[in-house]
């Protein structure tokens, strides 16, 4: 007899749903709806747990298409009771992050948009423009993300012109400052002429641009203006009133016509097709637009859930005094009360949220919406090249279908020394670098002084399907890591060399893979002598083109990354009593031998694993007396 261990859903066990919903306590909290797979396919907060819960399974309860089919997959129902709202609306956000739940609101995160961070983490903070939203470390801030990527660098330069900061990511010389102290423009922070708190306060005043507190600033600084001149101080006036000229430089063309401009508020409005939704939200301070942010979402949910996490998500990190006692909204919020009430709390005044029917905020609204708009129209542009590309690839290659996920291998190295490899993932023609990985070529073979890419590329195949031909059965379960379509980077010779290897393995049946030559941007097919008879320009080949130069500069960076680990052990390998693994603790934790170096006995001694005596070693080795 046949025991069947299915999980019926608990829209079919009406007695099993009622008892679980009467567990649920009336109070805040985070639920977790799992699927029959023990999977988190959904993640809510509320202020009263068992009504929320509750109103899922209610009949008269107006659900859309996705929470219907959501409901109809609940097999359990989970919860976290917090103290407040403010808990519940945090541990969601966290727990969105970790899980990322299918039927929740995922925010993407899309490269184009720049973020400017700020490293309050180190005593000299340092301030730069990334596209990698990292949370490492606890105190180190984001702003953003950008939409004009020209504007925010312009900004920045013209932040570093006004305020005297660190010009350079490490000490151009040992003993002595660069060119830029003596020009005024750095206050010899690699020589440490300047103390940590003076320079935070530096930096602080660079903040308050990228917070929107620019007219705040200023007014500080006519504060500070004032008093020097009264003191007869009038070189130090002078270079203040140039600081306070450069500040309103920032801000002469964007003013925003409102009837109220003393409040503080944001715009948030979204344009959205059957895909994705473009976000896009304004900060306004003074009646001036000092911020622009864009966020880009999967468009499968309600126009208010969209815009709620927009605003979740970028509130969670925001200063008390970032966050507007104004936020207008495109369309209403599903837990509208629970951020008004989590904002208010956190600014220590009333934050109100609202949805402008009519007159100027309302055309503000419009005008956001306008925004996102435009960005939406570009997306599809990009998207609908982007899909004919893959079509045209189709077409060249003969697949049976448009290739969903491609994969590209390189090799890199000098004359054979710290040869490496990359493997890099475009999903529907776009890279995937949650999917990219590294290799270390282990041949013993490839050493300085003697390369061997065919080898090594056969090396990295072999060692990425090894599991697939230990057992031919995963290759017929529809894994998401089987690739549709293979490219190597190089001619016929590495061509040959992969299809031996997979030869080997019974597996290149089950592969489709072409090489992909970097002379003539030729086409090569497995058992051809001669490449295929393409244009380098059309869509399919400049596909695969962007895919080899992808794996070509992933290749070279972890290459370059060896080399400088390598060079930067051999100096630390001097150090009596510091072994390999002490050093990758030592450069994990300052970055570079630069940063060892300036480093005192006592910020040494933090490092996990080094202790007071080995700090000791560390600052005389470089300290000579």
């Amino acid at each position: 007899m046949t025991i069947s261990t299915q999980i019926l859903s608990l829209v079919k066990e009406p007695e099993r749903l009622e008892n679980r919903l009467a567990e649920i306590p009336p109070e805040p909290g985070v639920y977790f709806m799992r699927d029959a797979g023990d999977r988190i396919i959904y993640i809510g907060k509320s202020r009263k747990l068992r009504l929320r819960v509750r109103s899922y399974f209610r009949d008269g309860y107006n659900k859309s298409e996705r929470i219907a089919t959501m409901v109809k997959l609940v097999t359990e129902i989970e919860f976290i009771v917090t103290d407040t709202e403010a808990e519940a609306l945090a541990l969601e956000a966290n727990l969105i992050k970790q899980h990322q739940p299918y039927f929740n609101v995922l925010l993407k995160d899309d490269k184009k948009y720049p973020y400017l961070c700020i490293t309050w983490s180190e005593d000299y903070p340092r301030i730069f423009i990334t596209r990698k939203r990292q949370f490492g470390k606890e105190k180190d801030k984001f702003y953003g993300p950008y939409t004009d990527a020209g504007l925010l660098r312009e900004i920045l330069r013209i932040c570093k012109r006004i305020f005297p900061q660190r010009q350079r990511p490490q000490p151009l010389f040992k003993d002595r400052p660069c060119l830029n102290f003596d020009l005024g423009r750095c206050p010899g922070v690699c020589q440490q002429m300047i103390s940590p708190e003076e320079y935070r306060k530096i930096v602080q005043k660079i903040a308050m641009v990228f917070q929107g507190r620019t007219q705040e600033l200023i007014d500080i600084l006519t504060q500070q203006m004032n008093a020097a001149a009264e003191n007869l101080n009038f070189e130090s006036a002078a270079r203040i009133r140039d600081q306070i000229s450069g500040l309103k430089s920032l801000t002469a063309d964007q003013k925003v016509s409102l009837p109220d401009d003393t409040v503080s508020r944001d715009a948030i409005a979204l344009a959205a097709d059957e895909q994705h939704a473009c976000i896009q939200l304004f900060q306004i301070r003074a009646g001036q637009l000092v911020g622009r942010l864009a966020f880009v979402a999967d468009a499968h949910a309600e126009p208010g859930a969209i815009l709620q996490r927009a605003l979740e998500e970028h509130y969670q990190t925001a200063d008390s005094v970032e966050i507007p006692t104004e936020i207008l909204v495109q369309h209403d919020l599903p837990d509208v009360e629970i951020l008004g009430d989590v904002l208010t709390q956190r600014k220590g005044k009333k934050v109100t949220i609202l949805t402008p029917l009519r007159q100027t905020k309302a055309e503000l609204i419009e005008m956001v919406e306008r925004n996102a708009q435009y960005e939406l129209q570009r997306m599809q542009k990009f998207g609908d090249r982007n899909h004919q590309a893959m079509q045209d690839l189709a077409a060249i290659l003969d697949l049976p279908d448009v290739p969903h996920r491609i994969e590209g291998y390189d090799i890199s190295h000098i004359q054979g020394s710290n040869a490496v490899a990359s493997q890099v993932v475009f999903i529907d023609g776009l890279p995937a670098k949650q999917h990219y990985r590294h290799y270390k070529i282990k041949n013993p073979t490839v050493t300085a002084g003697h390369s061997d890419d065919f080898a090594s590329l056969a090396e990295v195949i072999q060692r990425r399907f090894r599991k697939y031909g230990e057992d031919q059965q995963l290759t017929r379960l529809g894994n998401l890591d089987w690739p549709d379509l293979i490219m190597i980077d190089g001619g016929k010779g590495q061509l040959s060399s992969v299809i031996a290897v997979l030869q080997e393995m019974n597996l290149l049946e089950d592969l489709r893979v072409v090489s992909l030559a970097k002379q003539r941007e030729e086409i090569f097919l497995p058992g051809e002598s001669k490449p295929l008879t393409t244009d380098a320009e059309q869509p399919g080949v400049q596909l695969l083109r962007r895919l080899r130069d992808e794996a070509h500069r992933f290749a070279v960076s972890f290459h370059r990354q060896q080399r400088s680990d390598k060079l930067k052990r051999s100096r630390l390998d001097e150090i009596p009593g510091l072994g390999h693994h002490r050093q990758k603790l030592l450069l994990g934790h300052f970055r570079s031998v630069d940063y060892i170096r300036q480093a005192t006995t006592t910020q040494l001694a933090e490092v996990a694993g080094i202790g007071p005596r080995l700090a000791q070693e560390i600052y005389d080795y470089f300290h000579p007396a």
